[in-house]
């Protein structure tokens, strides 16, 4: 059977080491490029708030849940930039190995904090518009099908294929 994060046998054996590790970079910068979008336009929505009439109006519940609202941004922000800092300080050394390894690393930050922002947002928005129970039980739900969607699946189908 395959090994997760590798190709199938027969490509494998074609494929060198540093073939495989450009290979699994440009993977994990595509996914960077897909998580930064989304992270940077969450954050320039979450940094325009405070400067709103309405945001005088927000609790001191509703004020605290965007603050961290506002720090999970600033934290995937910091979490997309770091792979590439780290490659930009060590291109033509010969550490691509490091260089994949903290870009998955920062990737499961990535995911992460993205995760609590989406599910923080809805939470913030559902409270605003309807009411806090049900914001409890909207970003509850939201949680479990994060987990499920990031966590769980990928984690069944490796088992799938083992």
């Amino acid at each position: 059977m395959a090994v997760p994060d590798q190709p199938p046998a027969a490509d494998a054996a074609a494929e060198s080491v540093s073939e495989r590790l450009d290979r699994k970079f440009d993977d994990l910068l595509q996914e960077l490029r897909v998580a930064q979008t989304g992270a940077q336009l969450l954050a320039g929505i979450l940094v325009t708030l405070p400067f709103q009439p309405a945001f005088d109006d927000l609790d001191s519940f509703q004020r605290g849940l965007y603050l961290l609202l506002l720090a999970s941004a600033l934290l995937t922000t910091a979490a997309v930039l770091t792979p590439i800092a780290v490659h930009r300080r060590l291109s033509g050394r010969h550490h691509k190995d490091s260089v994949v390894r903290v870009a998955r690393q920062a990737l499961g930050v990535v995911l992460g904090t993205l995760s609590v922002l989406v599910v923080g947002l809805a939470m913030l928005v559902v409270d605003v518009v309807v009411g806090r129970a049900e914001a409890v039980v909207a970003a509850s739900l939201l949680a479990v099908l994060m987990v499920s969607l990031l966590v769980v699946l990928p984690r069944l189908l490796v088992r799938e294929r083992r």
